[in-house]
């Protein structure tokens, strides 16, 4: 069974950073493919940023240039560092995990696609 345990959220005024991890455990545990994901009040899950096993990383429009993913493979631990905040990106953020190979580049970004979640984290923007 594989177990992802996100840390780092909070609240920080507008035009702050934060630094999001997730924590992957579990016996035999590969990824392919890792993920953030969040969730806005009243809205659908969001595809946030991704990073496969090569180090290839996609975004949404919404955050390029501000967020980065990195993966810290020696200690299974995800990382996004947001940074130049807004209110828009109040949210609450998953992390998720792909074990098996076989993702197209269109789909990177698409919960669908991956089988393990994290329980979230809580970023409130501020003004």
């Amino acid at each position: 069974e594989v177990q992802l345990q996100e840390s780092g959220g909070g609240s920080v005024q507008a035009g702050g950073s934060l630094r999001l991890a997730c924590v992957a455990s579990g016996y035999g545990y590969k990824s392919y493919s890792m993920a953030w994901f969040r969730q806005a009040p009243g809205k659908g899950r969001e595809g946030v940023a991704t990073i496969d096993s090569d180090g290839n990383t996609k975004y949404v429009d919404a955050v390029m240039g501000r967020f980065t993913i990195s993966l810290d493979n020696a200690n299974n631990t995800l990382y996004l560092q947001m940074n130049s905040l807004n209110l828009a990106d109040t949210a609450d953020y998953y992390c998720a995990a792909r074990t098996y190979a076989g993702l197209v580049d269109g789909r990177r970004l698409s919960e669908d696609e991956y089988s393990y979640w994290g329980q979230g984290a809580q970023v409130a923007v501020a003004t």
